[in-house]
């Protein structure tokens, strides 16, 4: 079996453009991965369709090979970024392909399930209303209705720091911006009770002294985990946040960590509890499978990020469904309505899990006319944080 073309679509979604690809061969069989990332899809789209180009005549079921390869030959314009999005995505439709070819879930290629049912934490449900205690209260009680047991948000969002222009200014955020952010936080707490894991997100936007005090006033709220106080450049910067954080403040960091390589200097200085890779640029299921394999030799949980489109939601699925250090997955709560069109059999989601069926691979496919009735945003604020 040879492979002989690769698809790719920008697809409109509830936050920014997914990236949807479809992987071809001479025998027929297919299989359908995704390679978002924001901003700035249309150069990861570029780079999904250069390598889709390398893979031409391979065989799909070399799947290691096929990633080692592209890894290697990518290596000189950097194996991180747009290159290792596009190795993600591809990665992902090799493993759906071959599952189908072999008519088992990814699941099993991956060393088979220890669940099939995976614990989800809301994000992106507080969409409706404004950014005050009241509204917040109301949303978080409407995901704790729907089953779920965890809820993400960042309370600092609307405090203007990603486009402010006095960026000095706003990293360090007023007094009362941090009442503001802590008051959000707590009607949160009170409205979903001490029974609701709560994850603060701060995009390693917080200045370090801001970062630290916040922390300290949310450790209150019993948070089970302060994220990305500081960014992936330097390990050491977030070594210094470890040492100041109250000892009952867990860290997860890991969505802009690529590959093994990226988390191991985490790992060795027990920078964090939980790491948090993203499917769509970790390096794929495989890479991720292997990922959480380091971490477990280190203790460390596994929540995959994921605010991207369904097979990116299926693929970490089966990933956290293989591995015995799993913790959660991130879930996007008030998404887009054709989110279960774009696919052929809708994201299954009960009582806050993720149900993952024993189809061959990730168990879907994609479909075109669907996808091509809600074409990407081509432009250069295609994407946005929250």
């Amino acid at each position: 079996m040879k492979i002989t073309d690769v698809k790719i679509w920008l697809v409109e979604g509830v936050k920014y453009n997914w990236t949807f690809l479809k992987i071809y061969t001479d025998k027929g069989i297919t299989g359908v991965g995704e390679a978002t990332n924001w901003p700035g899809s249309q150069i990861v789209e570029s780079a999904v369709k250069e390598l889709g180009q390398r893979i031409i005549g391979l065989d799909p079921m070399k799947t290691d090979f096929i990633w080692t390869k592209l890894y290697r030959d990518l290596n000189w314009v950097g194996p991180y970024g747009a290159s290792m999005c596009a190795i993600s995505g591809i990665d992902m439709a090799l493993l759906d392909l071959k599952g189908k070819a072999l008519n088992v879930p990814v699941y099993d290629l991956l060393g088979g399930s220890f669940r099939t049912k995976i614990p989800l934490y809301a994000n992106y449900w507080f969409t409706g209303g404004g950014h005050n205690e009241e509204d917040y209260a109301k949303q978080a009680k409407e995901v704790k209705a729907a089953g779920f047991t965890g809820l993400k948000f960042d309370p600092f969002a609307h405090t203007n720091y990603f486009y402010g222009e006095d960026l000095d200014t706003t990293l360090s955020l007023t007094k009362s911006q941090q009442n503001r952010a802590f008051g959000v936080s707590k009607a949160v707490r009170d409205a979903v009770g001490e029974d609701m894991d709560i994850m603060i997100e701060t995009h390693a936007m917080l200045n370090f002294k801001v970062a630290i005090a916040m922390a300290k006033r949310l450790a209150k709220l019993d948070i089970t985990w302060y994220e990305e106080p500081a960014g992936p450049e330097n390990p050491n910067t977030l070594r210094a946040f470890r040492e100041r954080l109250p000892a009952e403040v867990s860290i997860c960091v890991g969505e802009r960590h690529y590959t093994r390589h990226g988390i191991r200097p985490i790992l060795e200085r027990h920078i964090c509890d939980i790491i948090m890779p993203d499917i769509t640029r970790c390096g794929g299921p495989s890479e991720m499978k292997r990922m959480a394999t380091m971490a477990e030799a280190y203790n460390v949980l596994i929540a995959p990020h994921n605010p991207n489109g369904p097979l990116s939601t299926l693929a970490s699925g089966h990933v956290c469904a293989s591995i015995p250090n799993f913790f959660r997955q991130e879930f996007i709560f008030k998404d887009v309505p054709w989110r279960d069109t774009v696919i052929d059999h809708p994201i299954e989601v009960e009582n806050g899990q993720l149900i993952l069926s024993d189809r061959p691979g990730l168990g879907v496919d994609l479909i075109e006319d669907e996808m091509e009735k809600h074409p990407g945003i081509r432009n250069h604020r295609d994407g946005y944080y929250i």
